[in-house]
């Protein structure tokens, strides 16, 4: 398996994206920690991987808290160093620039740029040390193009690309690959509820390959750049949003 004997922490994961990303990860032979603030969540992933032969364990954390992610590392540490980081936990303020309160806008600031930023710098030391790692952070097709109501997240989300582009830079030569992943639109359970039916072909149509993308495609495009498949690949930003980001 491609991630057996590796330790991987995946942010917000006990819905969506992130949640698709433990399985697959745990299937490819990862021990996986998940975190959220939904233990009962947490708790019913964590059983559905053991169940399925993977190994998987739960840490709450709520990182808009700015000590919560130095807990969260050592916590995730504990299972050894953490070799692949998940930087998909996310807030989503979607609200006109002139209407939107500063309380979501502080919390967006907080859970997009600063939680994986200071998480970011709590692991990588001992990635370094090791000589090897997989940082992927989590974009969004707001933060390349421009979405009326979305410009607090796509400013998060492009901020937290440009971190990416620095850390390959910075931890490149200690052997420590920084990627990002640029969602398009994806039929999470949240999406396909907010959006409806009308909604959701709407988006599809916008699409090169006229479809959305799956919670598993995402997952699977994440578990590629943490694999060694991708040992040479660093600074590298993926589309993957059925040609969506694109046009």
């Amino acid at each position: 398996m491609e991630l057996a004997g590796k330790v991987a922490l995946i942010t917000g994961s006990t819905g969506g994206i992130g949640r698709e990303t433990a399985r697959v990860l745990a299937a490819a032979g990862a021990d996986v920690v998940i975190t959220g603030r939904d233990a009962a969540r947490g708790a019913v992933l964590v059983e559905e991987i053991s169940a399925a032969g993977g190994s998987a364990r739960f840490v709450a954390a709520d990182l808009a808290d700015p000590a919560a992610p130095r807990r969260l590392a050592v916590a995730a540490a504990a299972a050894g160093v953490v070799d692949v980081l998940v930087n998909n936990a996310a807030a989503f303020p979607a609200a006109p620039t002139l209407s939107q309160d500063v309380e979501s806008l502080d919390t967006a600031l907080a859970l997009n740029i600063r939680a994986p930023y200071l998480l970011t710098a709590a692991l990588v030391p001992a990635m370094i040390e090791k000589g090897a790692g997989s940082i992927i952070n989590i974009s969004t097709l707001a933060a390349r193009v421009g979405m009326p109501g979305y410009s607090a997240y796509g400013a998060t989300k492009a901020a937290l690309e440009s971190l990416s582009r620095a850390w390959a830079a910075e931890f490149g030569p200690a052997g420590v690959r920084v990627n990002t992943v640029v969602p398009g639109p994806t039929s999470t359970d949240g999406v396909v509820a907010a959006m409806g039916e009308e909604g959701l072909g709407r988006a599809a149509r916008n699409t090169l390959l006229g479809r959305l993308v799956t919670p598993r495609e995402i997952a699977e495009t994440i578990l590629f750049l943490a694999s060694d498949r991708t040992r040479f690949i660093t600074g590298a930003t993926i589309a993957a949003g059925a040609g969506r980001p694109a046009v």
